[in-house]
């Protein structure tokens, strides 16, 4: 078999990739190790998460806010098998959705564990023990991350277990830890959290959401608190042991070198991801990797192999299915002769808790230590009046403008629906627009959307309207 362009690896940076490559005239395979396609995402990651999100919002409202809604419902329980149901449909319908995508666009997907052997050539070891070779004019590899799981936390998948084991807990735990203040951990903490579940978060750093504003980590602590999680910040995991029923997690505190101890059914690590290219066959060729373990790439994408790219999570940049969609498209029309560009600074960032967080641009952090001169507009979520008639007060949009120049630098939002709202703020930011421009653009009221208008009207001499 021969193919203009073979991709390994289907999740979202490998499947567009492989769908563009169709649509610009190439005869297009997919390399995926596991029976269904989608990877991370798809199956185990941001869209089963997801689910279970909503799920977990739907009980809390109903244990919590409905009664002030006016709602009478009696007693509310979780149906966990029930839950994790839904999760499970939700994942067979967006896969089969990647499956018809494959078909529509002329996409021979082949099933196996893929091996770079040779610049134009590809061995995929099959699940009944055969292999096969497949020829390629290019290749795009896609294969994307795994969770980090250092010795010392004792990994089991049992009760010391990762993102993808915690989509699968079929009763309600009555005490989880979780090792890490990061996306991850915050979004599936908020799951068990509002099932009910005591979480203890660890985190090594003195905030949590390291990488995002500060003020979004600090809103979204203080929302998180008042749900019940417990944040125990800048202490160090030693170890993680499991009896098979119950877990201990030891840590000691970075401030006061004081030891802590916690036990709980179930320690959830969620410390970051790594770049899977386990026994892909990068030595085979020459393919370079960096000190994290990231393939080498140039501005196109590119390895130092002529012919073969990467994309997603196995390079430099923030692990989001977004950013290797984008990447996919990029490569492939490079590969047609066009001209794509990305601009890394506009990719967002999201957490879906709730509140949600969502983020764009630079920081103030990063504003600050560049020396850039900026000024900043905030405006809360609890002077909206959508936000009021929702019972959705917590949060707060944050616009970050040039001092001189009034160009928008980054925006920054912590509440409801701002996942979505972050979009506006992305749009503008690509046109290089002012924060007088986002003030001047007409809002509907009432919306959520005003609060982003508010914050830059804030940036814009400090002319907030409802403030």
């Amino acid at each position: 078999m021969k193919y203009d362009v073979t991709v390994i690896g289907s999740g979202p940076g490998g499947y567009v990739a492989a769908i563009r490559c169709a649509q610009l005239g190439m005869k297009t395979a997919i390399v995926e190790r596991y029976s269904t396609l989608g990877g991370t995402c798809l199956n185990v990651g941001c869209i089963p998460s997801k689910a279970l999100l909503d799920s977990s919002e739907h009980y809390h409202n109903a244990t919590h806010t409905f009664e002030t809604h006016g709602i009478e419902v009696g007693k509310v329980k979780v149906n966990m098998p029930q839950m994790i149901k839904r999760k499970d449909e939700v994942i067979a319908q967006t896969v089969g959705g990647i499956q018809f995508l494959m078909k529509k666009n002329k996409i021979t997907v082949h099933h196996g564990h893929g091996t770079i052997k040779t610049p134009t050539s590809i061995e995929i070891a099959k699940d009944d023990g055969t292999k096969e070779t497949i020829e390629t004019g290019k290749i795009i590899i896609a294969t994307g991350s795994k969770p980090i799981t250092p010795p010392a936390f004792n990994y089991d998948k049992k009760r010391i277990i990762t993102s993808t084991e915690a989509l699968n807990i079929d009763k309600v735990p009555k005490k989880m830890v979780v090792i890490g203040g990061g996306v991850i951990g915050l979004e599936l903490g908020s799951v068990f959290s509002r099932l009910g579940t005591d979480i203890e978060v660890v985190e090594f750093a003195d905030k949590i959401l390291a990488g995002m504003d500060k003020d979004c980590g600090k809103e979204l602590q203080r929302s998180l608190k008042k749900g019940g999680m417990k944040f125990n910040l800048q202490h160090m995991v030693t170890d993680v042991q499991s009896n098979g029923k119950q877990v201990t997690v030891k840590a000691k505190n970075r401030k006061t070198e004081e030891e802590v101890e916690f036990k709980a059914d179930y320690c959830l690590i969620a410390i970051g991801r790594r770049p899977y290219t386990d026994n892909l066959g990068l030595e085979n060729v020459g393919i370079e990797k960096d000190e994290k373990g990231r393939i080498v790439v140039n501005d196109h994408l590119e390895t130092k192999v002529s012919g073969i790219f990467a994309i997603g999570d196995v390079i430099k940049g923030a692990m989001l299915a977004h950013k290797a969609e984008e990447e996919g498209t990029l490569v492939a029309e490079y590969m047609a002769g066009q001209k794509p560009h990305i601009d890394y600074n506009l990719i967002p960032g999201v957490v879906y808790t709730w509140p949600e967080v969502a983020g764009v641009g630079k920081t103030e952090g990063q504003l600050k230590e560049a020396g850039i001169p900026y000024k900043a507009g905030k405006f809360p979520f609890k002077a909206l009046g959508r936000a009021r008639a929702s019972m959705d007060i917590d949060g707060m949009v944050k616009v970050l403008a040039h001092k001189d120049t009034d160009e928008i630098l980054g925006v920054h939002m912590v509440g409801a629906r701002t996942a979505d709202m972050i979009a506006e703020a992305v749009a503008l930011m690509e046109f290089k627009a002012s924060a007088e421009d986002a003030a001047r653009i007409s809002h509907a009221h009432p919306t959520y959307t005003e609060a982003f208008k508010e914050a830059a009207l804030a940036a814009t001499d400090n002319r907030a309207i409802h403030m």
